[in-house]
């Protein structure tokens, strides 16, 4: 796997995944870092010394898959060198995870792929697919085992705590849901919220994993924090379209997903409302979000999916 930024972690977690779970073996070579989250690094070029990037070298070399995430492909310079002498022989793959530049310009990304007859196309969210004709929805995944992603409630102490972990506020609502709990605090005065910023991954799940709500956002799909909260056991507020949902049974054969639905800062904050005054509505939604994801959207299910896909690229 090559990307400049691991997005959202999801590189690594699938990196991990494969490794631990299947006979197959994944390298990851990113080029930047940010958002000071600290996933896990492999191959992280501005950090290889002189074997390092021999090693970078021979894992090029000996790829029989070459997944290249949001922006990168061949011409990505990975320090001295880029992929594109090692592409002969090799499966060609680009994953879309809803970066503005894709986002503001899918046609660009639709004629360069088409130009190049890249056909293995694949997008991380149901909202994508539109934007890329052809390709298909490879959904994230969660170490739903993992400790950290596994529910550990606090102890009760008079408060609801809301979590918010918004890498940019203008794209996860955070405005809205700041002046929703603003408005709410007068009424409901145990409600407190952690908006988790600048913090490392490992903080962030442990902050969320604290909370007794989290919020994703309401623009229609889903992030990796949903997922993480609803693998800690979390009732999870997202704004899901019809076409997410939809797209969602269909892949996972699942009745309706777990999320409390929000779209609006009405239903915003009706839904916290309810959240906050209904302590065993809470608890029972959390329980439902545990089971969907280790049952439902567990790792082992989708890491065997994205090797399913290696297998049927040419």
């Amino acid at each position: 796997m090559i990307a400049e930024n691991d997005p959202a972690g999801t590189a690594s977690l699938f990196r991990s995944a494969i490794n631990r779970l299947t006979d197959h073996t994944c390298r990851l070579v990113t080029t930047q870092l940010r958002y000071n989250n600290l996933y896990p690094k492999d191959l992280h070029v501005p950090w290889l010394d002189a074997a390092g990037r021999d090693e970078l070298a021979d894992a090029l070399e000996t790829a029989d898959v070459f997944h290249f995430h949001m922006l990168a492909d061949e011409h990505m310079p990975l320090g001295d060198i880029t992929a594109a002498p090692f592409l002969a022989g090799k499966k060609i793959v680009h994953h879309h995870h809803g970066h503005h530049a894709f986002r503001s310009d899918p046609a660009f990304f639709q004629k360069k792929y088409r130009e190049l007859g890249r056909k293995n196309l694949l997008v991380s969210t149901p909202d994508l697919l539109p934007k890329l004709p052809g390709a298909r929805w490879q959904p994230n995944l969660v170490p739903e085992r993992d400790p950290a992603y596994m529910p550990h409630p606090r102890r009760p102490d008079g408060t609801v705590r809301l979590g918010h972990s918004p890498t940019r506020r203008g794209l996860k609502n955070t405005d809205t849901l700041l002046a929703v709990c603003q408005r709410l605090k007068a009424e409901l005065p145990e409600i407190t919220w952690d908006i988790i910023e600048n913090a490392s991954h490992a903080d962030c799940l442990a902050r969320k994993q604290a909370c007794d709500i989290v919020f994703d956002h309401m623009q229609g799909y889903f992030g990796i924090s949903s997922l993480e909260a609803l693998s800690q056991g979390t009732p999870v507020i997202a704004g899901l379209d019809d076409w997410n949902i939809a797209t969602i049974r269909d892949f996972f054969h699942c009745d309706a997903p777990p999320w409390v639905l929000a779209h609006d800062a009405t239903e915003l904050e009706n839904a916290l409302r309810e959240l906050i005054l209904a302590p065993n509505r809470r608890r029972d939604i959390g329980a439902t979000s545990r089971a969907f994801m280790e049952d439902v959207w567990n790792e082992e299910f989708l890491v065997r999916a994205l090797c399913d896909f290696y297998e049927t690229v040419q």
